[in-house]
């Protein structure tokens, strides 16, 4: 699925962008995506829609999060970790980052890897019709391993 949703965020600009669920289908079908991951992306993406929805005009600024069992069991420490440092970092504001902890619990399996959590907020995003400053943007691609320090 995650590579249905990167594919999508590399050619499409914005959600409205993407052509009608039957033709975006068939046109990552001809790429090569399977149809399983093909049809949970989309239902991913059909969730990431509501939400979006939802998350307008909501203001929870200065909000404190507290994670539930389920959700810290879901998402792990290393996730966890990356919304805080998001946040304090003033690039993920609360509604966002509600988005991005109720997509990240629709995929259901934990814990999640850093790596996927990145996908999902860079979808966040998308879905908003919004870029990440640069530097957020080296941070959710670039592999730490692969940065250069000056």
């Amino acid at each position: 699925m995650f590579d249905v949703l990167v594919y999508l965020y590399e050619n499409y600009w914005r959600p409205d962008a993407c052509p009608d669920p039957q033709q975006l289908q068939r046109k990552l079908s001809a790429v090569g995506f399977e149809s399983d991951e093909i049809q949970e992306a989309l239902r991913w993406l059909e969730g990431l829609a509501s939400s979006a929805e939802s998350c307008a005009g909501s203001a929870a600024a200065g909000s404190i999060r507290v994670y539930s069992d389920s959700e810290r069991e879901l998402l792990g420490d290393e996730s966890i970790g990356f919304i805080c440092f998001l946040e304090s970092a003033g690039v993920l504001p609360a509604p966002m980052r509600e988005m991005v902890i109720d997509r990240a619990t629709a995929v259901g399996s934990g814990p999640m890897e850093l790596e996927d959590l990145k996908i999902i907020v860079l979808m966040v995003f998308w879905s908003l019709g919004e870029e990440p400053d640069a530097l957020i943007l080296d941070e959710l691609f670039v592999a730490a391993e692969d940065r250069l320090i000056h």
